[in-house]
């Protein structure tokens, strides 16, 4: 969830932006934070750690596979 945040308020706020100092940048996130917050939505998971764990699993081993393929 941290990686989704960092990349909306990149791609919202801070890609196209101009900006000259480091307060101005400051400025920028706050105005970006005030904003997002004004209408807070929780994020609600629609999977089982489970789940999403035995994906994570799966991927890793076709990684491997396929990397363990082009090594020999």
């Amino acid at each position: 969830m941290v990686e989704r945040f960092f990349r909306d308020i990149t791609a919202e706020r801070l890609r196209r932006g101009v900006f000259t100092s480091v307060p101005e940048l400051i400025a920028a996130i706050d105005e970006y934070l005030a904003h997002h917050n004004t209408k807070p939505k929780p994020f609600i998971w629609t999977r089982s750690a489970r789940d999403i764990l035995q994906k994570v699993i799966r991927a890793n081993q076709r990684l491997s596979s396929k990397q363990n393929g082009t090594l020999h």
